[in-house]
């Protein structure tokens, strides 16, 4: 059952009691993502933080140009959202799809803060996976800064070692902020070593 797999993945963190477990199961719903479905678009505001259970999601960013700028993934026990929009309750400028057929739990802003003020250990766990996430963008940031493409991609073999197996070039490469044709060269010169 997908509430069971957040439920162990909260009691990873600090183990949860009878009455919190109730709790989830009373405040998360489920919901079944087809392949290049959106859980959120420009301009909607986010009104829900996601659990990924199965499959893989992506968030993006289309420039005036048309060109998709993929800015994160999400598999099985991540988490996804638009921080921006889901706080602030701003229009977001990003989209979030499934690039894969998927099963995610969410939960809206009013029972998450509802979690917070009657719960502290979920104020101390999501404050934990806010923490990573933003640790993840600002390293990502620092990368696109610093390093060289090929720097990058095997930081993302490092970061993600299962997604190179799950997505197409095109999508690491939006991701990297490079050419499917560079990072194919990426690959290749790789491979020879």
């Amino acid at each position: 059952m997908s509430i069971e797999k957040l439920i162990a993945y909260f009691d990873r963190y600090i183990p949860l009691n009878k009455k919190e477990k109730e709790e989830i199961v009373s405040l998360f719903f489920e919901n079944n993502i087809k392949r290049k479905g959106f859980i959120l678009q420009e301009n909607e505001v986010c009104k829900h933080h996601t659990f990924v259970v199965s499959g893989l999601l992506k968030m993006y960013a289309v420039d005036r140009s048309g060109t998709k700028h993929n800015i994160q993934f999400a598999s099985e026990e991540e988490w996804i959202n638009d921080m921006g929009s889901f706080h602030l309750e701003n229009p977001s400028r990003l989209y979030i799809e499934a690039i894969e057929s998927s099963v995610i739990l969410q939960i809206k802003k009013t029972d998450l803060i509802y979690l917070f003020t009657h719960y502290r250990k979920f104020n101390i766990d999501f404050r934990v996976i806010i923490e990573n996430k933003f640790m993840e963008m600002q390293n990502r940031l620092l990368q696109n800064l610093i390093y060289t493409g090929e720097e990058r991609y095997l930081l993302f073999l490092r970061q993600y070692p299962t997604l190179s197996n799950r997505l197409p070039n095109t999508q690491i490469a939006s991701y990297l902020g490079i050419t499917p044709e560079f990072l194919s060269k990426i690959r290749h010169s790789l491979s020879k070593k």
